[in-house]
């Protein structure tokens, strides 16, 4: 598996896997967050989008989000965050999320950061599990609502313990 920064010849791949893993957790194709993960080329020019390819094909990408991105939700001074971690449904199991989650916790190494938080729908089970078993633990005074029945709860990973 390959872990690479998304380039312009993937964007659309990316929106198409974002939105069908996202699918189950959207109010269907009329969502207003549909187009918001669909929108590759605005998440790479504000943030990076890194993507996971097997066999020349990707398969999975999530958006790191430096500090300065308007992407960023809760980090603060010190921290790192990512969003819209994705992966194809087709690939779900592979350890392809586990993958881009690892390597984003080595870049949050990498620039000094005392700790890698998210924030996450309170419905992805999966996910969840995921986060935990790299360590993350929740967070729940930072869980926050940014529209009326959406319900976002907060996980951080503490980079000198993990």
């Amino acid at each position: 598996m390959l872990i690479r920064l998304a380039e312009p010849a993937d964007y659309e791949r990316v929106g198409e896997l974002t939105v069908a893993a996202y699918a189950p957790h959207t109010a269907g194709p009329t969502d207003f967050y549909i187009e918001r993960l669909r929108d590759v080329a605005t998440r790479a020019r504000e943030a990076e989008v890194w993507v996971a390819e097997i066999d020349d094909e990707v398969v999975g990408a999530v958006t790191w989000t430096p500090l300065g991105s308007p992407w960023r939700e809760i980090a603060e001074e010190g921290e790192a965050e990512f969003r819209m971690l994705a992966v194809d449904p087709a690939t779900q199991g592979q350890g392809v999320g586990r993958a881009l989650v690892t390597h984003l916790i080595e870049l949050a190494r990498a620039d000094d950061n005392h700790a890698i938080v998210l924030s996450s729908e309170a419905g992805m089970a999966k996910a969840h599990g995921l986060y935990e078993s790299l360590g993350f633990r929740r967070t729940p005074e930072r869980d926050w609502h940014p529209l009326p029945h959406i319900d976002l709860i907060t996980y951080e990973l503490p980079l000198e313990d993990s």
